[in-house]
C-alpha cells in the first residue's frame, strides 16, 4: 500500500513540475527584449546592500565591468569596502565618506557631500564601458532632498543601453519606482539588535 501512495505521490509531483516547467518556458520564450535593467532594493530588512553586492560579484564572474557608488555609508569601515579596494582594483569604487546623516547633523555639509558624490555617479551612469552600476543608499538621497530627483530619475532613465543598474535604501519614492524594471521589498521581520545583540563584522558591515 506505501509503494503505491509513493508512486502515486511521484506522478502527482511530475505532472505538477511538467506544468510548472511548460509555464516557465512560456514566460522565457515571450521575454525577447535584450537590455539592461534597473532594479530598486528596497525595505526597512537587512540585506539590500548585500544583494547588490551579490550582482557584483555575478557581474564579474562573466567578466563585465563594475562601478559601485555608496551613498551615505564610509566613516566605519566595511567588508565590501576593504575587498573591493583590496582585492578588486577593477571596480571603479567611490564612496561619500560623510557616515551617517544623523552623525553628521550638518545638512549643508551633507548636501554638498551628496552632490560631489553625485557628480561621480553620474558619470558612471553616462559611461558606456560600464556594464553594471550600484548605487548604494541613493534612495535616502532622494527622501532628505540632497539630491534634484529630477536629475537623478534623468540620468537613471538616459544611461546606455546595455547598462544596468542596482538602487539600494528604503523608500524612493512613487516616481523611482516607477521608473525601475524590477522593484524588490526586504521586509524587517526580526533584527538582531532589537534584541540587544551588537552588530557583527563579516555579517552587518
Amino acid at each position: 500500500m506505501s509503494d503505491m501512495n509513493e508512486e502515486r505521490k511521484a506522478a502527482r509531483h511530475k505532472a505538477a513540475m511538467e506544468k510548472q516547467k511548460s509555464r516557465v518556458d512560456a514566460r522565457i520564450a515571450e521575454a525577447d527584449t535584450d537590455r539592461g535593467v534597473a532594479i530598486l532594493l528596497t525595505g526597512n530588512g537587512k540585506g539590500k546592500s548585500s544583494s547588490a553586492f551579490g550582482m557584483v560579484l555575478r557581474a564579474l564572474g562573466y567578466g563585465q565591468t563594475v562601478g559601485v557608488v555608496q551613498f551615505i555609508k564610509g566613516e566605519q569601515l566595511s567588508g565590501e569596502e576593504i575587498y573591493l579596494k583590496e582585492q578588486l582594483p577593477q571596480v571603479r569604487f567611490y564612496q561619500m565618506g560623510t557616515g551617517f546623516t544623523w552623525d553628521t547633523q550638518d545638512r549643508s555639509g551633507d548636501i554638498a557631500a551628496a552632490e560631489r558624490t553625485w557628480a561621480q555617479a553620474a558619470e558612471m551612469l553616462n559611461d558606456p564601458a560600464l556594464d553594471l552600476v550600484v548605487l548604494d543608499e541613493l534612495t535616502y538621497m532622494l527622501a532628505f532632498d540632497y539630491l534634484d530627483e529630477a536629475t537623478v530619475l534623468s540620468a537613471l532613465a538616459n544611461r546606455p543601453a546595455h547598462q544596468s543598474v542596482v538602487v539600494t535604501g528604503r523608500g524612493g519614492g512613487a516616481e523611482l519606482q516607477a521608473l525601475m524594471d524590477t522593484v524588490s521589498e526586504v521586509k524587517d521581520i526580526k533584527h538582531a539588535f532589537n534584541a540587544g545583540i551588537k552588530a557583527r563584522r563579516g555579517v552587518d558591515y
